[in-house]
């Protein structure tokens, strides 16, 4: 690793695993398919969604929302954010939309991801108080009719257009971002009162990819099952370290399939037991799999 920030980290993975796999999701079909993307499809999809979000007026550290559940839309947008120069403003999917204006609004937050039908209805019931936000891109549904709400394809569409007119724009950007920038605002319940906007740089993230990389637990050869909420930052951890191992990752948060999902992906790497010893832990699962 030479890198030190995540979108450093992003390039230099990809730069030297294209080929390999690097997240596998379920496809939406009633069977519940895996599909895969490589390193380099992962760097198509989040180059279109970085240069879309500099399209839109994104400028370095301005802060973009992500109102979401665990899923490989999460991923590629937080990768997009950092590309593109932005800090993510984390929201757990449970929000309220008194609590989700509140983290908006302390925020400053200028654009939101919100996943579906229900997160979009919080941010439309309590639009007049979000003064700073000047987009929400639905990763499922259609876009509003006043455009304020626009679908994630359309901001593809406009990643495309910036992209054709510059293509080294989206590396530039990137390479641009300095590891003591803004990378991520994760608000946290556990304080008095109102919940408290913890920031943290690209150094933060970068720190605890090297440190996991050091400690050997884990190798290129491992496949993660990550479920986590990313709003929390254990998750993002696993996805840092992710970056800079180059091990493979299935994303899917949803609850109700995880027994199912564990069973059909078996992973070396999901959630570590307390029992485990720190040598052991990646391959935790199949000896844990009868009590999980």
């Amino acid at each position: 690793m030479t890198a030190n920030t995540l979108p450093g980290l992003f390039l230099e993975r990809v730069g030297a695993t294209p080929e390999l796999e690097a997240y596998r999701f379920p496809d939406g079909t009633p069977d519940n398919a895996w599909r895969s993307l490589t390193w380099r499809q992962v760097h198509e999809q989040v180059a279109e969604l970085a240069a879309g979000l500099t399209a839109l007026g994104l400028e370095s550290e301005g802060r973009v929302a992500i109102l979401a559940g665990t899923r490989i839309d999460w991923i590629l947008a937080d990768l997009a954010i950092l590309c593109a120069g932005g800090a993510t403003t984390t929201i757990y999917p449970s929000s309220t939309a008194d609590d989700c204006a509140y983290i908006l609004g302390d925020s400053a937050t200028g654009f939101v991801f919100a996943e579906d039908a229900t997160q979009v209805a919080k941010l439309t019931q309590r639009r007049a108080a979000l003064t700073s936000v000047r987009q929400v891109i639905a990763f499922d549904g259609p876009g509003s009719d006043d455009g304020w709400v626009i679908p994630l394809a359309a901001l593809r569409e406009r990643g495309r257009a910036r992209l054709a007119s510059d293509g080294e724009a989206f590396e530039r950007t990137a390479r641009a971002v300095k590891n003591d920038a803004l990378a991520t605002l994760i608000y946290t319940s556990g304080t008095t009162g109102a919940p408290k906007g913890v920031e943290l740089t690209h150094d933060c993230w970068v720190y605890e990819a090297e440190a996991l990389s050091s400690l050997g637990i884990l190798s290129p050869a491992d496949l993660q099952f990550l479920w986590l909420p990313l709003a929390h930052s254990f998750g993002k951890v696993l996805v840092a370290a992710q970056l800079a191992i180059g091990f493979r990752t299935a994303v899917d948060g949803r609850i109700d399939r995880l027994v199912d999902n564990l069973a059909s992906v078996g992973p070396t790497l999901s959630r570590p037991c307390r029992a485990s010893s720190r040598r052991s832990a990646r391959r935790c699962w199949p000896a844990c799999r009868s009590t999980a």
